[in-house]
């Protein structure tokens, strides 16, 4: 090869990577019209909040690790008058709702906020942090007079959106169309501007609890684990695994590997299709007196444990499972006695 012929290959390799380099830092493609409303890339964007009139949602990153998100949710006081019966009465201390008995016309107990409940946020949770930040609108409305703002619901508001971005606290009201139709205004509180947001902007928000949160219980399937030890009070018995997804793992007896146990198989299967009708939070116990362990599944690859399942009974009848993966206690649907006893026959001495 000439050497001109490698002086043009390397200026046209030059310009390939400079090219590269402006397409990797130039802003996502945006709608035609659209407009910024909040610079920041969602890597600085620390936490997301959305209000209500009686309920919050918080969308935090962990500080451990920031490519895991947490979604916080929560119920806030009752305003005076709100709840059933009572006429007059106000917030306590703590977080704690007075109200009015309307016949005795006496202050009633105090009706204490529970804490909010912090789950596991899903990929559609990391999607959201990058749609909001940098946070975009269909329009820029200008600043409106008072009539407008009281016109589109943006006066009376009890709705808002909070984004942290690097440690500072970016702050909007919200406000829906009265008809119910067409997407929602948006107002930065720091100089008044109101925007039109996507239609589907907040819908995840709004329905976090069904949308955002993860509720698997592991994050390996069948063919993640080759080892599986079942315990039932102080007996255990152990079987090499073997699978591959969707099917269901095959077992056999340790000490007789040649053996597939359909018993067990079925057993399993059972087990691994179970799904949480309710997660708990971070730190928080099933209400009521501690659950009954029935039994124990762990997982194992390679001689290293790479999951476990505990399942217990609380003395209502409830069934409750923790895994490695689930951020506390995990609420199960009923009829799982039958699934206990079986954990129990499996693990008897042979």
């Amino acid at each position: 090869m000439k050497a001109r012929d490698v002086a043009v290959q390397g200026v046209l390799a030059g310009v390939a990577l400079v090219a590269a380099f402006f397409v990797w830092q130039r802003e996502p493609s945006r709608a035609p019209g659209e407009v910024t409303v909040e610079e920041g890339q969602a890597s600085s964007l620390d936490r997301i909040r959305y209000d209500e009139e009686t309920r919050f949602v918080e969308l935090l990153r962990d500080p451990q690790d920031r490519d895991t998100l947490w979604v916080r949710l929560g119920s806030k006081p009752v305003k005076p008058g709100a709840g059933a019966g009572a006429t007059d009465g106000g917030v306590a201390d703590g977080g704690s709702i007075v109200t009015t008995d309307t016949d005795a016309g006496t202050p009633a107990s105090p009706t204490p906020v529970p804490p909010p409940r912090e789950l596991r946020g899903n990929d559609v949770a990391l999607k959201l942090f990058s749609r909001l930040a940098p946070l975009r609108a269909q329009r820029d409305l200008g600043v409106l007079d008072d009539k407008k703002l009281d016109e589109i619901g943006l006066a009376k508001t009890e709705r808002g959106l909070t984004l942290t971005l690097d440690g500072t606290p970016r702050t909007f009201r919200v406000a829906t169309p009265a008809s119910g139709w067409g997407p929602p205004y948006l107002q930065r509180t720091s100089d008044g501007h109101v925007f039109l947001l996507g239609p589907a902007l907040l819908t995840d928000l709004e329905a976090a609890a069904s949308r955002l949160v993860d509720r698997r219980l592991h994050t390996f399937d069948v063919d993640g684990f080759d080892r599986v030890v079942i315990t039932t009070g102080t007996t255990s018995r152990a079987f090499a695994a073997s699978g591959k997804p969707p099917g269901a793992v095959q077992l056999s007896p340790e000490n007789a590997p040649g053996t597939p146990d359909d018993f067990a198989r079925n057993w399993h299967d059972r087990l691994w299709r179970l799904t949480p009708v309710e997660l708990l939070g971070r730190g928080e116990a099933p209400p009521g007196p501690a659950p009954t362990p029935a039994f124990r599944v762990e997982y194992q690859r390679g001689g290293k444990a790479v999951g476990e399942l505990s399942m217990a009974k609380t003395p209502d009848g409830s069934w409750y499972a923790r895994t490695e993966f689930t951020p506390g206690w995990a609420r199960m649907g009923g009829g799982l006695e039958l699934l206990a006893e079986d954990a129990v026959k499996l693990t008897s001495p042979r």
